[in-house]
């Protein structure tokens, strides 16, 4: 059975609308050339700062999964562990009758 996530898709298909749409505004656009570079400098900006977001939202989310994930495992092994020393102290006890 394999799993497989594919996170990229989204952002991906973002930027390819976004880009699609920048081709399309600057055929259209009514403004002149250097009012035009200037919009998409701006609007060259805002992504970027939008993906930085996006970027460090993902990065706390995958931490507090990795923080989970040890916690997770930690109890499993502590339990593991108790498990384990109850068994051998049945044992130990059952050696002894």
């Amino acid at each position: 059975m394999r799993e497989t996530h594919d996170y990229s898709v989204g952002p991906l298909a973002f930027f390819a609308g976004a880009l699609i749409g920048v081709g399309i505004a600057l055929l259209l656009a009514p403004y002149s050339g250097e009012e035009t570079r200037s919009r998409l400098r701006e609007y060259a900006g805002r992504a970027k700062d939008d993906l930085i977001e996006r970027g460090r939202e993902a990065k706390a989310t995958f931490d507090t999964a990795v923080e989970r994930g040890r916690e997770s495992f930690d109890s499993v092994k502590e339990r593991g562990k108790q498990a384990y020393e109850a068994g051998m102290g049945a044992v130990r006890e059952g050696g002894r009758r």
